[in-house]
């Protein structure tokens, strides 16, 4: 059975079992790499994306799931060469090592200050709680996101 998933803001007729995680559905299928599977029960935060805005963990979601919702990836996030403000504040603040957990704490960032723009240190610190960061940039992450607020 087809399905129609609105992802970056663009329609995608795709066929997969019902079964497929959304996580797999935006990497297998549409090849988006920003959000990584690191340990498939939403604790890490790697597989981080917005869906109709929310933060959320797709190794947990079942793709029909969020059919009919507006999905947003890292990939989504810059228009054209111009880099996303969050994208950048990453970059400007070097909120990153390996940056295998960047995409997820970029997302993260996203909603958060949709949902609280003037977000106090406390608040940036539980809102990402729910992402890791293996190498230690929590510093820089912090800084990124704080020169946002």
């Amino acid at each position: 059975m087809p399905y129609i998933l609105h992802v970056n803001g663009k329609p995608y007729t795709l066929e997969f079992p019902p079964h497929r995680t959304l996580l797999h559905v935006l990497r297998d299928e549409l090849g988006l790499m920003g959000p990584r599977e690191a340990c498939g029960i939403g604790m890490c935060g790697s597989c981080t994306v917005l869906v109709d805005g929310r933060a959320v963990s797709s190794c947990l979601f079942l793709a029909p799931q969020v059919v009919g919702k507006r999905i947003l990836t890292v990939e989504g996030l810059a228009d054209g060469d111009q880099l996303h403000p969050v994208q950048q504040a990453f970059l400007d603040h070097h909120a990153f090592q390996c940056s295998f957990c960047t995409p997820g704490f970029i997302m993260a960032t996203v909603a958060l200050l949709n949902e609280k723009p003037q977000a106090s240190e406390s608040e940036i610190r539980e809102y990402l709680a729910g992402n890791l960061c293996r190498c230690g940039a929590y510093p820089d992450i912090l800084a990124a996101v704080r020169s946002l607020v």
